[in-house]
């Protein structure tokens, strides 16, 4: 097998890679930057311009599946620049990836995957939310989780599968948005945000990786929910993090406007609650490594949940991992 993937070199794309590896599944993945070419064994790049709408047909030799992880991130002040630039990477992307299939003998390909997010949820603490739900979210994320997903309707013609993972918050020591969160609990400022109640769904970086081949090996059709089974609400995630780094909590919980004031309109990522069903993968046949989040944060943070369970609490244990 052959998979072509866009964002290989991301957070979840090289999880995605590591996975690939070991399955000696062969990779193409397309970059914008030419030092970023690497040709080695089962391991090759190919140039692209998602903006100018130029990719490289020879993307698509021998390739069976692809894996579409590209978009700028969202983790940065949403000026009104940048908030264009989230919504155009991820629609020229897809457009792109269009334009080199119409060129090419598309019967070889069985599966098209596409990153999605839960964002496209309304906020609420009450809803638990599946696949179904058809209201959008009335902010930002929602414009364009709703624009991404529409961007693929024209690849609905094609004899592939299409598959849309919407990903929730994705839990790694590698990147997003877990080393934020545990960086002020390390250094003892560690603290819910805002009422501390909504709703967080997880997924370890693990699991969301192989949600991806999975439905690409399987030919998964529609949208399914990147999350793990138990989602939490922020509280009891920090509560959770400051467990597993050995640090107390007792600062009060950090106030909606300070956030606002500092972050903007980004601070809208903290406060949104979503919960967000896994049923749909698991019915699909999808059994996840990590089903609640103590267990996941053990693993990502392994010597300081070995020392936490033995009783240590010194700074030498805990130095290195965040």
């Amino acid at each position: 097998m052959r998979i072509l993937i866009t964002g290989a070199t991301g957070l979840i794309g090289s999880e995605i890679v590591r996975l690939c590896r070991e399955k000696n599944i062969d990779v193409h993945y397309l970059t914008t930057r030419s030092s970023k070419l690497i040709s080695a064994d089962g391991y090759r790049g190919f140039l692209w311009n998602p903006n100018k709408g130029e990719i490289d047909g020879n993307c698509f030799e021998g390739v069976s599946a692809i894996i579409n992880l590209a978009g700028a991130s969202i983790s940065k002040r949403w000026t009104e620049s940048y908030k264009r630039e989230v919504l155009n990477s991820r629609i020229n992307s897809i457009k792109t990836l269009h334009n080199g299939l119409r060129n090419i003998n598309t019967n070889q390909i069985t599966s098209f995957v596409s990153a999605s997010a839960i964002g496209i949820y309304p906020t609420s603490l009450s809803n638990f939310y599946a696949e179904d739900h058809t209201q959008v979210d009335a902010s930002f994320l929602g414009e364009v989780v709703e624009a991404w997903e529409g961007a693929l309707k024209p690849l609905e013609k094609y004899g592939f599968s299409l598959a849309k993972i919407r990903i929730g918050l994705v839990m790694s020591s590698e990147g997003g948005a877990l080393p934020e969160m545990a960086r002020p609990v390390k250094y003892f400022a560690g603290s819910a945000i805002g009422s501390g109640q909504q709703w967080q769904s997880w997924i370890h970086i693990t699991d969301l990786a192989r949600i991806f081949l999975y439905a690409a090996e399987h030919q998964l059709q529609g949208v399914y929910n990147g999350v793990g089974p138990n989602p939490v609400t922020n509280a009891k995630l920090v509560k959770e993090i400051a467990k597993v780094l050995k640090r107390p909590l007792f600062l009060p919980n950090v106030p909606k406007f300070a956030l606002r004031l500092l972050l903007g309109e980004m601070s809208y990522i903290l406060f949104a609650s979503q919960r967000v069903s896994s049923k749909k993968i698991e019915e699909a046949g999808f059994i996840f490594q990590y089903q609640n989040v103590c267990r996941a944060l053990e693993q990502i943070y392994p010597q300081k949940a070995k020392a936490y369970k033995h009783g240590l609490n010194t700074t030498e244990d805990t130095k290195e991992y965040v």
